[in-house]
């Protein structure tokens, strides 16, 4: 006998904006995130992190940390430029670092990859020969059949070239991201992203013509001065070239990114009502974008993904990657095992992440984790909860039973009851053993991930600095 799902209530003015929820308070890309990682006393030996991990189904994640150019909004661990043949130097350390996390995977049981990626920073800011280097590591250092599992790859308008596009396609890519955000210029320079129009097509071209299956594009909403009408221009500009996929993030103004030195003062009443406004014009354009394509052929699979409904599924959705059993290969990835995430120092400040690089492109010992956070006590069971219930299909009860011996709503009680109250819960789907989450609260995912948070990852979180 399972205990009663909580009942979702009308929806209220109230719960439609949130009440007192702020619907932008972070995106749960990863949980526990980054910041919430310390380094590690003990320094444990890969080869004894994965001795016990199942390595039949292994995720696998190459981070190229440059960038041509960095974004106003951007606050992702990358550096501008590699001057000094520094992505030279970088893939020898990603070439020993290969090494040795294959010899930590070790010959107990199958070791096998079911999916790929190259993310960053921007990996097609590598030239087309250190792209098939990047590709030669991943296969014959990882072991990696790139031409059998899906492979994802991050691009931009700027380095999407076809000579890059060639390798990528010979290499067996079959997912292309590229980050476009705005097709009308003015936003773009509004967002601090230098870019063109005629650009932005001219990649989108040269991505269409290598005939990778899946095209995805990123747009961004909430970026000064766009309407719901340029939002729509942009809409349909994407929905242009047919994407397999779109994604649409709003924007967050960070600390010790562009846009976050940017950011006007005026009193606490005065940043108050402003971000008041800016939390309205975002949830507006949200579900203009969202109900645009939604009436345009594409089923929603979270807050931020859209799919075309008769567009092929290259590997597993957005989540999957901060599954179990994920490898990470560079300096900005992370690795995750059933009891520690683990990587490298973070850093958002340019002269930061330009010593941990230079670090990463001197180190000889791969063996050991340095920073991270052990996964244990509730944390498996919220990290599951929060990664099922931000996708749209929802969480089956009978899963997380089977997986935990309990059922969620008895594990948490009082989110689950909050989220109901809020009508965050679809209490419609006619079935009780399905937690899904309303339409709203979908779009207000940004607020229940956080929602989630353990108060141990919370105080970890508050306490670090940023740098």
């Amino acid at each position: 006998m399972t205990s009663t799902v909580p009942t979702a209530p009308a929806a209220t003015p109230a719960a439609t904006t949130g009440g007192t929820e702020r619907p932008y308070q972070s995106y749960v890309y990863a949980y526990p995130h980054k910041t919430a990682y310390e380094r590690l006393g003990d320094r444990p030996a890969l080869r004894e992190l994965w001795a016990d991990e199942h390595k039949d189904a292994l995720q696998l994640y190459a981070h190229i940390p440059f960038c041509e150019v960095r974004c106003g909004f951007c606050n992702l661990f990358t550096r501008i430029g590699a001057p000094d043949e520094l992505t030279t130097r970088y893939l020898d350390a990603l070439d020993r670092q290969a090494t040795a996390v294959r010899d930590a995977l070790g010959d107990r049981g199958p070791v096998r990859f079911a999916a790929a990626a190259f993310g960053g920073g921007t990996p097609t800011f590598l030239t087309a020969g250190e792209l098939e280097r990047l590709c030669d590591i991943a296969e014959k250092r990882m072991g990696a059949d790139l031409r059998a599992v899906p492979l994802s790859v991050e691009t931009s308008p700027s380095t999407a070239t076809a000579d890059r596009l060639a390798v990528l396609a010979d290499r067996g890519t079959t997912r292309v991201s590229i980050g476009v955000q705005s097709f009308v210029d003015g936003e773009a320079r509004a967002a601090v992203r230098p870019q063109r129009r005629a650009d932005v097509e001219a990649a989108l071209g040269r991505i269409r013509g290598t005939r990778i299956p899946v095209l995805n594009i990123d747009l961004i909403y909430g970026i000064d001065g766009q309407t719901a009408q340029s939002w729509l221009a942009s809409l349909d500009a994407a929905l242009a070239w047919r994407p397999e996929e779109l994604y649409l993030y709003p924007l967050y103004v960070r600390p010790l990114t562009g846009l976050g030195r940017l950011a006007g003062g005026g009193g606490p009443e005065a940043r108050a009502a402003a971000d008041t406004a800016w939390d309205a014009q975002r949830l507006h354009l949200y579900r203009t974008g969202r109900d645009h394509l939604l009436a345009h052929g594409y089923e929603q699979v979270s807050m931020r993904m859209f799919r075309r409904a008769d567009a092929p599924q290259e590997g597993p959705d957005d989540y999957a990657c901060q599954t179990d059993g994920m490898v990470g290969l560079g300096c900005g990835a992370r690795s995750y095992t059933s009891s520690l995430h683990y990587s490298f120092d973070y850093a958002v400040n340019m002269g930061q992440i330009r010593d941990i690089v230079d670090r990463f492109t001197t180190t000889e010992d791969f063996t050991r984790a340095e920073h991270g956070r052990r996964v244990d006590g509730d944390e498996p069971r919220r990290r599951h909860l929060l990664q099922s219930l931000l996708q749209a299909a929802g969480l089956p009860r009978a899963e997380y039973r089977e997986r935990f011996g309990n059922d969620p709503v008895d594990d948490f009680p009082v989110e689950l009851a909050r989220f109901a109250e809020l009508g965050w819960l679809d209490g419609g789907n006619g079935s009780h053993d399905l937690l899904r989450l309303s339409p709203e609260g979908l779009a207000h995912s940004d607020a229940l991930g956080p929602a989630l948070f353990s108060p141990a990852v919370r105080a970890a979180m508050a306490a670090y600095e940023a740098r």
